[in-house]
């Protein structure tokens, strides 16, 4: 399955009505498991109140920058992805919204060295995209504060749909491999968990799989998905909640954070 064209539709349409803009990013929280999973370490590492830098790694349509500048009004956000467009029209939004707390920069994170130095680095579902992923966390860990925090999320080898996902480079890591890669690179590991256990992969089957499988069958059909939502997101958000809480001895994603290690 492709993404990359369903996510630049999408962001014609925000383009096109900036307005959806903040709808879309809690639209995405809702159907989404693993930014709760994100979210839930960025609450526990920081508070509201702190001052820090944060670094947002391939950060596609820039929702954790928009949470972080939103939840943290002394943090400062830089961004970076491999596409230009998405971090720009984040910008124009960013300069209204949370005037001088966010830049960005089009860039390869297997070359690319950011200058300051971040307190906060998250690498969210883009290292399967990479091939020289230990580059990538070489290039974190030189961009990171003396005990600066990364977070990363990624499918695990047990998941079969990221076989079939033409953007990706890799089908997954297993788990041991992605903890012996980032310790490789200066880390110490302070938590890595399996997501989207049992419960978690059947509210994504639900959410966005089933979904997706009926739009590609007719667009006509997208009239039928609100119906179909309305009916199954009280499920659904039951299945998530039951996931964040609870022990998952394996998974389809998997959750890491480390620290800079010195």
């Amino acid at each position: 399955m492709e993404y990359e064209p369903l996510k630049d539709r999408v962001a014609n349409l925000i383009r096109i009505f900036p307005s959806l803009r903040e709808k879309f990013y809690y639209l995405l929280d809702l159907l989404l498991l693993r930014q709760r999973y994100v979210k839930r370490e960025i609450s526990r590492l920081f508070k509201p109140e702190d001052r820090f830098l944060y670094y947002d790694a391939g950060a596609g349509f820039c929702q954790y920058s928009w949470y972080v500048l939103k939840k943290y009004p002394s943090a400062k956000v830089f961004a970076t992805d491999i596409k230009g467009d998405y971090l720009k029209d984040f910008s124009e939004y960013a300069s209204q919204v949370f005037p001088g707390r966010f830049s960005w920069k089009r860039a390869d994170l297997q070359a690319f060295i950011p200058y300051n130095k971040y307190h906060l680095v998250t690498a969210i579902d883009i290292l399967e995209h990479i091939p020289d992923d230990i580059a990538v966390l070489q290039n974190f860990y030189k961009g990171m504060d003396d005990k600066g925090i990364l977070i990363i999320s990624t499918p695990s080898d047990k998941d079969e749909t990221a076989k079939f996902t033409e953007e990706h480079i890799r089908p997954g890591y297993n788990k041991k491999e992605l903890e012996e890669k980032v310790q490789s690179c200066g880390f110490k590991i302070l938590k890595s968990v399996y997501s989207y256990g049992f419960w978690g992969s059947l509210s994504w089957r639900l959410l966005i799989k089933l979904p997706l499988g009926i739009l590609s069958k007719s667009k006509l059909l997208l009239t039928v998905l609100p119906f179909y939502y309305l009916l199954i997101l009280p499920v659904a958000e039951l299945m998530m909640q039951l996931d964040i809480h609870s022990y998952n001895s394996s998974g389809t994603g998997i959750i890491l954070v480390a620290q800079k290690d010195v």
